[in-house]
């Protein structure tokens, strides 16, 4: 029987393998490599535009925020200007109330009753003057009861004037007050029910 040696040729075919599996691995670690730059880069990019996109999230609630500031500003001034146009409203209201007020401070004095001085406090009014005597004070309170603009009378000091001969000095409180339209409120409320 002929011998034969298939040493060489194992031998051969062990290196092949070898190689075969060296260039496996070194292909399978490129690839790995290759995937793992690919998935870097993939992450790397979503961060970045996770990033640009909180950036922009930020500016806009800066811009938000300025916008809310400007609205309350003008809320303010809309207030201001709201509590301005009341104002002028009421003082436009109340123009009248000056002008029949003076009317009525004339047309309520009885003769012989002489104003001194009439100061106004809001609805308030202080009268102060003389008079030749007593009778003619109280006709001077029911003439401020009995008008429409003027009402609750009260005597604060009837005193003798000394240095005139039976004079009398006196004050008065009043409110001021608009009997024609309380009464037509009073009627509007009363027949609507």
């Amino acid at each position: 029987m002929a011998r034969i040696n298939l040493l060489p040729w194992r031998e051969e075919k062990r290196r092949l393998r070898q190689r075969q599996f060296t260039v496996v691995l070194i292909v399978v670690g490129v690839a790995s490599a290759f995937v793992l730059g690919l998935i870097y880069i993939g992450y790397d990019t979503a961060i970045a535009n996770q990033n640009a996109r909180n950036q922009y999230l930020t500016d806009q609630i800066k811009l938000m925020d300025d916008k809310i500031a400007q609205i309350k500003d003008l809320q303010d001034k809309k207030q201001r200007l709201l509590a301005r146009m009341q104002i002028i409203e009421q003082l436009q209201a109340s123009r009248p109330v000056e002008v029949h007020l003076f009317d009525q401070l004339v047309k309520t004095l009885p003769a012989g009753v002489y104003l001194t001085a009439v100061a106004q406090n809001g609805d308030n009014l202080t009268i102060n003057g003389e008079a030749e005597s007593s009778a003619r004070v109280s006709t001077y309170l029911r003439n401020i009861d009995a008008s429409p603009w003027l009402g609750s009378p009260n005597l604060l000091v009837v005193q003798k004037d000394p240095n005139r001969n039976g004079a009398q000095n006196f004050s008065i409180t009043a409110k001021v007050v608009d009997k024609t339209a309380q009464q037509k409120t009073a009627d509007a409320g009363g027949g609507g029910s």
